[in-house]
């Protein structure tokens, strides 16, 4: 059994940095994730007045429950929740803004959350093309009040409007139609209470009082997707693999890919702090259909392995990962059938059939998780290379030595 130690989540380092920001008083996070998405998301708070020091192991932020200290133009990069959130913070502030981001994330919808700001009377203006980046803000502040959201694309949307409520005078009601990926707004609700808010949550109509935030001393758990490609490359190495810091009390819904890996033959053992998992008989899954609506950020790791299950494995209800950093469901199916494999695909479906993949060359799209996915498969295929191994600096710099290390302990 090798141990291995997971930078810290993504998602909770950009929720943590605008809870912080947010909060009367100042922060400090423990273990942040340090990469150039949360990189972005604290320039982006520095480029709105917000003070920001940084070290290896903890980051400390300054609030300002009144909002952003002056105007400002922020370049988002490729990160979808610093693309998402810091426009929204600074509505509750007060003055112009101007945010852009990077071609890719140019092309990702930004119009269901806009359109909810717009209702809840914030002035913005997209400059080129409706409903995506670059967007212009003329804040004056937010009321509050009732709000009708369409979430069916990205929880992102649901997130933002929640950390919003409570820097409203009044507050909101946000009801929502519809609600992907719906374990990622648990982990929303959750920091809040952290930072002194609590949400009531009526079916599909959440309660956000107004009041604001106070800071706090946060730690920030490993990232359970970036979990993900170790656990997948036990299971089908036969080998062990054990995560401290992600066990039964972990906020991440990513962490139930772990569920998946057991219910298709993988040996899993979850602890209160710590997860361990061990390979399937022979490294060989079994197949069957996998709904991963929830959690379909780990849709492409089991696609990378599902060729050396014994039978056929669909992946069904992963819609929105055609709108992630690239379409990562075509994504995956390019490669695969590259790798020789055979695969099928619809709207919002995959299915792989067992095969032995030959090696090839990753058509990576530029996102962090095909190629993290397909190292897993690499790994029974030598010879896969990649067009750009780089990307992976978006959410795990370091990822390359680290998987490294990992095999040639295990190997």
């Amino acid at each position: 059994m090798t141990v291995v130690e997971i930078p810290g989540s993504k998602s909770v380092t950009a929720r943590a940095l605008f809870l912080a920001a947010a909060a009367e008083g100042t922060t400090t996070l423990l273990r942040p994730l340090s990469s150039d998405d949360t990189e972005g998301f604290a320039e982006g708070l520095t480029r709105l007045g917000y003070r920001v020091a940084r070290d290896e192991r903890e980051w400390r932020i300054e609030g300002r429950p009144q909002g952003p200290a002056t105007d400002a133009e922020v370049y988002c990069r490729d990160g979808a929740t610093t693309a998402r959130f810091l426009p929204t913070l600074a509505a509750a502030g007060h003055g112009s803004f101007r945010f852009d981001a990077s071609e890719q994330m140019r092309r990702r919808p930004l119009g269901p959350l806009t359109e909810a700001l717009r209702t809840l009377g914030v002035e913005l203006h997209h400059q080129e093309r409706e409903g995506h980046h670059p967007l212009r803000i003329e804040a004056r502040g937010v009321a509050g009040g009732e709000v009708t959201l369409d979430a069916g694309l990205s929880s992102q949307y649901l997130t933002a409007l929640l950390l919003l409520g409570p820097l409203t005078r009044q507050g909101l009601r946000i009801t929502v139609t519809d609600l992907v990926s719906a374990p990622y707004v648990e982990i929303t609700l959750a920091m809040m209470r952290s930072f002194g808010v609590r949400v009531e949550r009526d079916g599909n109509v959440f309660t956000v009082p107004p009041g604001g935030y106070r800071a706090t001393e946060y730690r920030v758990e490993p990232d359970a997707s970036t979990a993900s490609y170790f656990f997948a490359a036990a299971a089908v190495t036969g080998r062990e693999v054990t995560v401290p810091g992600l066990g039964r009390g972990a906020l991440q819904g990513d962490l139930r890919f772990v569920e998946v890996l057991e219910r298709l033959g993988a040996k899993v053992e979850l602890g209160a702090d710590r997860v361990t998992v061990g390979g399937a008989p022979g490294g060989r899954l079994t197949g069957g259909t996998v709904a991963m609506r929830d959690i379909s950020d780990t849709m492409p790791t089991l696609a990378a392995i599902a060729p050396f299950a014994t039978a056929p494995i669909r992946i069904v209800d992963v819609y929105n990962t055609r709108i992630k950093e690239c379409d990562r469901l075509d994504a995956c199916a390019e490669n695969l059938r590259r790798l020789g494999v055979d695969v099928a695909t619809g709207r919002d479906w995959i299915e792989i059939r067992p095969g032995t993949p030959q090696p090839a060359e990753i058509s990576t799209r530029g996102d962090h998780r095909i190629v993290m996915s397909f190292a897993v498969t690499g790994l029974r295929t030598p010879g896969i290379t990649f067009d750009d191994p780089g990307c992976v600096r978006k959410t795990f710099p370091d990822f390359h030595r680290a998987f490294a290390a990992w095999a040639d302990i295990e190997g």
